[in-house]
């Protein structure tokens, strides 16, 4: 009688990047004055600004965030240049994007205000334009925060 031995090799990899798939931190909207491109650049700023992002994290693909957003993979492609040339994420050869190593933790507090200031301000001078009482547009903000914080 002959025996017959079998090996089996398991190989288990470890991805060492946490990769970003939720693509609701991503979204754009169509319609706006301010260019796609823009959109997706200033949210990648503020997820990081939050900690939300951290230095190694990869973004998802192009093909894969112009996909899921609907967009043309050029608009992602020109938003992912203008982050790596402000540092904000470093590009690997083959591999995905990443965020930079020197953002390994959330921006102060008053950087992440002076982030959200501008598009504040934009919304308060739609407010003025409305002619809406400003108590309603606070409780209408308020309304808007306390719906995304149950998502």
């Amino acid at each position: 009688m002959r025996w017959v031995s079998w090996c089996i090799t398991v190989v288990i990899h470890k991805d060492r990047s946490p990769r970003v798939t939720d693509s609701s931190l991503f979204s754009v909207v169509a319609g706006s004055a301010e260019p796609i491109y823009r959109q997706l650049v200033a949210q990648v700023r503020r997820c990081v600004a939050g900690g939300q992002l951290k230095a190694g994290d990869e973004l998802p693909s192009v093909r894969d965030l112009a996909q899921s957003l609907a967009v043309n993979p050029m608009t992602v492609s020109k938003a992912y240049g203008l982050l790596e040339a402000e540092g904000l994420v470093t590009r690997r050869r083959g591999l995905a994007m990443v965020i930079a190593e020197q953002h390994r933790r959330a921006q102060p507090a008053a950087d992440r205000i002076d982030l959200l200031r501008p598009t504040l301000e934009r919304a308060a001078q739609e407010v003025r334009q409305l002619q809406l009482p400003a108590a309603q547009a606070l409780i209408l903000f308020k309304t808007i925060l306390n719906e995304q914080e149950g998502d």
